[in-house]
């Protein structure tokens, strides 16, 4: 009853909203430099070994003005994650790439400022993805020949799958409107434990920083 009341006074507040500001839709593309936070238990981690991943993100928003100033933005955006190795000792080479497909809805509440033609804005809010597909490749070299294979990632939550299809956590960033172009750079905070091992010992954790532009369309 609780969480049904909670959602009644969401949804009269953004209704609300609308009735007075016509929400303004767009779209977004840019760059993902993503990585993963992996530890266990004892404090050991892999996340200063791993390196940032590029990628792409691309997808339509949708801006509920409240006020002048504040705003609540949500869309749906494609979003690339994972993370890569690169080692090398003597006469050995290992590369290893794991590319993940996302689609992300970011659930953020956004305050701007104007600053005559141009607008400065910051964004906060949490997020949540739905992993689609995945696949790992791994580049084994020695003396000059190499050797590649290629896994494709089991999405689940079971002892035979690879990683949690849910994803959620913390978005935060900031960014310039000048005119309908946007120009933006946030960061995804992963907070899910996406690996399927079930006695929380081993964690998994995305990291996502994304160099955005935007067009919107529309307006007040």
């Amino acid at each position: 009853m609780k969480n049904l009341k909670k959602l009644l006074i969401v949804f009269i507040v953004i209704t609300m909203a609308t009735a007075s500001y016509a929400q303004t839709f767009g779209v977004k593309a840019g760059l993902n430099l993503s990585n993963m936070s992996i530890t266990n238990d004892d404090g050991w981690t892999d996340f200063d070994d791993t390196k940032m991943n590029p990628g792409f993100h691309l997808g339509g928003i949708v801006e509920f003005p409240i006020s002048e100033m504040f705003s609540f933005d949500t869309g749906l955006l494609l979003s690339t994650k994972g993370f890569k190795i690169n080692e090398k000792e003597d006469n050995y080479e290992d590369n290893i790439k794991m590319n993940l497909f996302y689609l992300d809805i970011p659930l953020t509440a956004k305050a701007s400022f104007d600053m005559g033609s141009t607008k400065i804005y910051g964004v906060l809010g949490p997020y949540l993805g739905i992993g689609l597909n995945g696949k790992i490749k791994y580049e084994y070299g020695y003396m000059g020949d190499t050797e590649t294979d290629e896994v494709e990632i089991k999405w689940g939550s079971g002892d035979e799958d690879d990683l949690k299809r849910l994803d959620f956590g913390l978005t935060m960033g900031a960014g310039l409107e000048i005119n309908s172009i946007i120009f933006e750079l946030s960061y995804d905070l992963g907070l899910a434990n996406i690996v399927t091992i079930s006695d929380d010992s081993f964690t998994i954790n995305n990291r996502v920083l994304k160099i955005s532009v935007g067009y919107k369309f529309g307006g007040k």
